[in-house]
């Protein structure tokens, strides 16, 4: 299993709808501040031109960190070329 922990300045999505705050599944923000010793995340969405819409505190199981490059199940195993 990749490992989803999510660190400052992550680059995260959203797994669940929360209408409430009028964000859906696969939205996209950043990680800007980790909470209650990482069982949290101080997520920012933003528009394209950089402003905050909405920032919220979020539980992992809420959100998955994206990857721009091929990751190995195991971090210890990573190989570079």
């Amino acid at each position: 299993m990749i490992n989803n922990t999510a660190k400052l300045l992550d680059v995260v999505a959203l797994t669940v709808d929360l209408p409430q705050y009028d964000l859906w599944r696969g939205q996209v923000g950043t990680v800007v501040e980790t909470l209650a010793n990482g069982t949290a995340f101080e997520v920012e969405f933003s528009d394209r031109n950089g402003r905050t819409y909405e920032s919220l505190g979020l539980r992992p199981e809420l959100i998955m960190v994206l990857r721009f490059e091929p990751a190995s199940p195991n971090p210890t195993e990573m190989v570079t070329a």
